[in-house]
């Protein structure tokens, strides 16, 4: 059994707080298992690409200034099928993250050296998204604590370094400038 969790299940935000009960299962079951914490996906800024470059303004419900570890959803999947097809991560819960702790200043310092244009971080504010009160809580926990965890893991499971931020916004650009 491979279960694809979340960074730091113990939280009691809405998206974490229903992980903790399935791996507490697994790890009762007697199953053989591995149990991947994936970080926040780089593939998050695929959607909002676009209307980023275009804006010049790169927004999120929560703190611009708040540092977050990253992952690309391609170096879980590899993790993922070494779980499957290798014992070597049997009984194992592995937080996976890239290197990096970026905070959106960050990111959008990052977009604009790639795109050649001048990104903005902003923070919109999540009372005026149509949004319910458990995704606010998960906002307001991120506007103070972001969510950081350690690249070492996933380097020691993949066998080399993960993927970096910087070059998945690379291959958003060359994408979306082919388009």
């Amino acid at each position: 059994m491979v279960f694809s969790s979340v960074i730091h299940p113990g939280l009691s935000l809405i998206n974490h707080r229903a992980k903790g009960p399935v791996e507490e299962a697994i790890y009762d079951s007697g199953m053989e298992y591995a149990v991947l914490q994936p970080a926040l996906f780089f593939q998050n800024f695929a959607g909002a690409w676009g209307p980023t470059v275009a804006s010049g303004v790169l927004a999120e419900p929560w703190s611009a200034e708040t540092r977050f570890s990253r992952v690309d959803y391609r170096d879980v999947a590899e993790a993922a099928a070494i779980a499957l097809t290798e014992d070597r991560l049997l009984g194992g819960t592995y937080e996976l993250a890239a290197p990096g702790l970026h905070n959106r200043h960050d990111v959008a310092a990052m977009i604009g050296r790639i795109t050649g244009r001048d990104i903005r971080a902003v923070r919109s504010d999540p009372a005026r998204m149509n949004v319910p009160e458990g995704l606010r809580a998960m906002f307001a926990h991120y506007d103070h604590a972001g969510l950081v965890s350690n690249p070492l893991t996933l380097t020691a499971v993949l066998g080399r370094e993960p993927r970096m931020l910087e070059e998945y916004l690379n291959e958003l650009n060359r994408a979306d400038t082919r388009e």
